[in-house]
């Protein structure tokens, strides 16, 4: 969800309420979301590279991510929307960790779209705590490494048998991961545009899915000779 402070700074304003006015953004992809009855969702909300930020955007980000988190919980039990935080939480401050776990717990038992935020998250990192994982199973006897495949790598992500993405979007104009879900994307699709994430409206959004509907996926196959 890129472009909040260049959202900002075009109309000569602080980056924070570039981050206020994307959560608007949020709420609304969101509700695209269950309307079209999407199994999983998942937004890139802090990388773990966000945490070199200056102190004052870090903090306000931690108090909106609270402030978003107790507002929307109700709307999320109305949608029947059940939420997940990937990423390392443990580098969260204990009010905002306590409100995501909080909101996971209450959300538990919803059965809907699957909302997964990406949270003090980074492929790299994932990767490497996916093989740490591995790597103690095997030392406990419990895997061998000739079974080590896809399938059991995927199974130690941190979304644990959650599909892979077919759609990535990237708004704001840049053409790169940005350290996210790089194992996960290997196939997904990629629609990237201009549009700055504050101005992400649901008619934007479901451009990117009319996008998707063009794409032939082969998965390096053919499908016609």
């Amino acid at each position: 969800m890129d472009g909040n402070g260049r959202w900002a700074r075009s109309r000569g304003l602080e980056r924070f309420l570039g981050h206020r006015k994307g959560t608007q953004a949020t709420i609304d992809a969101v509700e695209v979301g269950v309307n079209l009855k999407l199994e999983h969702m998942t937004l890139y909300v802090f990388s773990s590279e966000n945490w070199g930020r200056p102190s004052k955007e870090v903090d306000y980000l931690m108090n909106l991510l609270i402030e978003m988190v107790v507002k929307e919980i109700p709307d999320l039990m109305e949608k029947n929307v059940k939420l997940k935080v990937i990423g390392n939480m443990e580098r969260l401050p204990e009010k905002p960790r306590a409100s995501l776990q909080s909101a996971i717990d209450k959300t538990a038992n919803n059965t809907g779209m699957q909302l997964n935020l990406a949270i003090s998250y980074g492929g790299r990192l994932e990767i490497v705590d996916a093989a740490k994982a591995i790597a103690s199973q095997v030392a406990a006897g419990t895997l061998k490494i000739d079974e080590i495949d896809e399938n059991v790598f995927a199974r130690n992500l941190y979304l644990k048998g959650a599909p892979d993405p077919d759609l990535v979007i990237r708004t704001g104009g840049e053409f790169r991961l940005s350290n996210y879900l790089l194992w996960q994307a290997a196939y997904s699709e990629f629609y990237v545009t201009d549009t700055l994430w504050p101005d992400f409206t649901k008619e934007e959004f479901l451009k990117a899915v009319e996008f998707f509907k063009t794409r032939e996926r082969r998965f390096g196959k053919v499908l016609h000779e």
